[in-house]
C-alpha cells in the first residue's frame, strides 16, 4: 500500500514571527498602501486626543497611494513618524486596519491585505485606502486650514 505523505503548508511570516523579528523586506510588506498614516493630524494640547484630517502630506500620491520620495521622507518632513517594531505600540492613532497594528495587537491581517489577497490594489477595491479622497496639504493657505477637513468618521468606516 503506497502512502503518500504530506508536509503542511508553512505559515507566512506574519503568522510565525514578532515585529522585532522581520527582516527589513518583510516589515515593509507589511504596509498595505492604504495611505492613512501619510494624513495632517493634529493633537489637542490639552487632551492629547488626535484628530485626523483629509489632508495629505506633501509627499504623498494621492493617484498611487505612496509616498513620492519614501527613502527621504523624513529630510524634507522632518516630523514624519518612521514606524518601527517599538513604536508602534505608542501610536494609537495609527488606523485599526494598519497591518502592524493588527500584527501588534495580534489579530493578523485583514483579507484584503496585498499579502493575503495576492492583489495589490485588494486594498483600494476593499474601500480601506485613502486613493483620490483627499487633498494635498500644499493645496492650502495656511497649515491651520487643514482643520477644516476633519475626517474622524470617515477614518472610522476604514477600521
Amino acid at each position: 500500500m503506497d502512502v503518500e505523505l504530506t508536509t503542511p503548508e508553512p505559515k507566512p511570516f506574519w503568522q510565525t514571527k514578532r515585529l522585532d523579528q522581520m527582516t527589513r523586506e518583510e516589515w515593509e510588506s507589511l504596509c498595505d498602501g492604504c495611505g492613512l498614516c501619510c494624513l495632517i493630524r493634529f493633537e489637542d494640547e490639552d487632551t492629547g486626543e488626535v484628530f485626523p484630517t483629509r489632508v495629505h502630506c506633501k509627499l504623498f500620491d494621492s493617484q498611487l497611494c505612496s509616498c513620492t520620495d519614501y527613502a527621504n521622507r523624513q529630510e524634507h518632513v522632518p516630523d514624519c513618524i518612521k514606524l518601527t517594531p517599538w513604536n508602534i505600540q505608542a501610536l494609537g492613532w495609527m488606523p485599526k486596519s494598519c497591518g502592524y497594528r493588527r500584527i501588534h495587537e495580534g489579530r493578523g491581517l485583514a483579507e484584503w491585505h496585498p499579502l493575503v489577497s495576492g492583489d495589490p490594489e485588494s486594498v483600494h477595491t476593499a474601500g480601506v485606502s485613502i486613493r483620490g479622497q483627499t487633498i494635498s496639504e500644499e493645496a492650502l493657505a495656511e497649515p491651520e486650514d487643514a482643520v477644516e477637513y476633519e475626517a474622524v468618521e470617515w477614518l472610522e468606516e476604514r477600521g
